[in-house]
């Protein structure tokens, strides 16, 4: 039965639903192409790498900096993303996107331990992306890791503001692609990739309808929160 989202109360019991189930690890099924795969603009890339089962890997052509105009501004690298369609009603349904925000490593470690999106959008039939965050894994700007934290100038593009952005790019770009412009977008992440979530709904309304942050230290930052609650939380549990 093709799953279709009609009114914002049924959004509001699936996004209950979301928060009411645990994001703790679970071990993901093995990945890989999928027969129906839908067709993608020019460039994006065949991946050097091929995962097995139901996912199907893309490479973006992402700008190294969103926020300057100066000439070198628009060099571009090599943005890394894979697609689950297993279980997508498709565009013409405004089926819903769950969007994993990468955080500090590379996509694989994602794709083996979040086994929380596979459990769960066969319910919504929704379409799975994970974005891999830049500096990371096979989204390395400058060609090469080396190259990339040769210096603080090239380590200064490796920033929160520079990563949302390009998730805002790719996700515009897919559901253009998909044509699926009125299905809604739910980010997802966990710790650093939980914050990112949290910072992309409120940067982004536009592009997501909600997001789902576990274990996100948002306030934990210099006079907000004391810094050793974590060390005093874990040490009282033990006497």
């Amino acid at each position: 039965m093709i799953f279709a989202m009609d009114s914002s109360v049924e959004w509001l019991l699936f996004l209950v639903v979301f928060l009411s189930i645990s994001i703790s690890s679970s071990s993901a099924d093995r990945i890989g192409i999928p027969r129906g795969a839908a067709v993608l603009k020019k460039h994006h890339l065949p991946s050097k790498r091929a995962f097995s089962g139901d996912l199907h890997t893309y490479f973006y052509t992402q700008t190294l900096d969103h926020f300057n105009y100066k000439p070198e501004s628009y060099a571009t690298f090599q943005q890394r993303y894979v697609i689950n369609y297993k279980y997508w009603g498709g565009g013409a349904v405004t089926a819903p996107i769950f969007v994993c925000l990468g955080a500090e490593q590379a996509l694989e470690t994602d794709l083996q331990t979040i086994g929380f999106l596979d459990d769960n959008a066969g319910r919504f039939n929704a379409l799975i992306v994970y974005i891999e965050h830049r500096y990371y894994g096979e989204s390395v700007p400058f060609g090469s890791r080396e190259e990339a934290f040769r210096n603080a100038y090239r380590m200064g593009y490796l920033n929160s503001a520079q990563a949302l952005a390009d998730y805002a790019e790719i996700m515009a770009d897919i559901k253009n692609n998909l044509q699926a412009s009125h299905s809604p977008v739910i980010v997802i992440g966990a710790s650093y990739g939980g914050m990112l979530a949290s910072w992309f709904r409120l940067k982004y309304p536009h592009l997501a309808l909600g997001a789902l942050a576990s274990s996100a230290p948002v306030l934990y930052f210099d006079n907000i929160t004391p810094s050793d609650a974590f060390y005093s939380i874990i040490t009282k549990s033990f006497r």
